[in-house]
């Protein structure tokens, strides 16, 4: 790999090109506006979980470009604070339309989930946050302060898409981490950090054949508009996207890096 991948901020600034959007519902079937491995039949499976309901107050901590709060509002009527430390993806979630449901609501703001989160203690019911958590540098305090946000008895839902599950050899590491910083976990350490940040673990599973399935079908289906994306995206960049998505398919279905969903509920003593 000879350098880093840009795989998120070009993407916000050119969500709404034809071909994204093309590509994403090849991807996803539903468009969510995702750069993740997230569907849309995920994001409801886990409000179910959660058990958000209309009147609930859900944050959402990296949202991207908005489209996973606005489900979860439209769904469910919850009102969903989203937030990201990208710019340009809360310019892109600020342009989506209203929810569709009466009772929901939508407000996005930029934040660094690496800091102090700008909420009073107990403003939410739940705190979600998809494939995300391996970009934070200090999952201890990240827990604690989702836990602080909380209400007593809420409860934090959260993906970590790179649990070492397997032999990765080190070039395997760095393409799989070409997008950004990145922590790679060991089976069974964030179960031990949740309780440690004063939460009980009420559910973790296992999601890795998502993104087995999702990587694939994103990959072919860039290379089915290769010319297209290269015209937008530059010759090195495509390059890099495919060799990255190729990466995380083969680590998935290997089940060598693997996708676990974890809940937490907060434990008041």
């Amino acid at each position: 790999m000879k350098g880093p991948v840009d795989l998120y901020d070009s993407h916000y600034d050119r969500i709404d090109e034809d071909v994204y959007r093309s590509i994403r519902a090849e991807t996803f079937e539903v468009d969510l506006g995702q750069e993740s491995w997230i569907s849309a039949g995920e994001v409801d499976e886990f409000c179910d979980w959660l058990g958000v309901r209309a009147g609930q107050r859900v944050l959402e901590i990296a949202c991207g470009s908005g489209g996973v709060a606005s489900r979860i509002a439209t769904t469910t009527g919850a009102s969903v604070v989203g937030t990201d430390i990208n710019a340009s993806a809360i310019r892109a979630a600020k342009r989506r339309p209203a929810p569709a449901s009466g009772d929901g609501h939508t407000e996005f703001m930029t934040a660094d989930a690496d800091s102090a989160l700008p909420f009073p203690n107990g403003s939410f019911d739940f705190v979600l946050c998809n494939d995300a958590m391996n970009h934070f540098r200090n999952r201890l305090e990240t827990l604690e302060e989702w836990r602080r946000v909380l209400r007593a008895g809420g409860k934090c839902l959260f993906t970590d898409p790179v649990v070492l599950t397997g032999l990765v050899s080190n070039a395997e590491l760095a393409a799989r981490s070409s997008i950004g910083f990145f922590i790679f976990s060991a089976p069974g350490t964030t179960e031990e950090l949740l309780q440690r940040a004063g939460f009980h673990v009420e559910r973790v599973a296992d999601k890795t054949d998502s993104v087995a399935e999702v990587s694939r079908r994103w990959r072919d289906a860039r290379e089915k508009r290769r010319a297209a994306l290269v015209s937008l995206e530059t010759e090195a960049k495509y390059d890099g996207i495919q060799k990255f998505l190729a990466t995380v398919h083969l680590l998935a279905a290997e089940r060598r890096l693997s996708r676990f969903v974890y809940m937490g509920r907060r434990v008041d003593t």
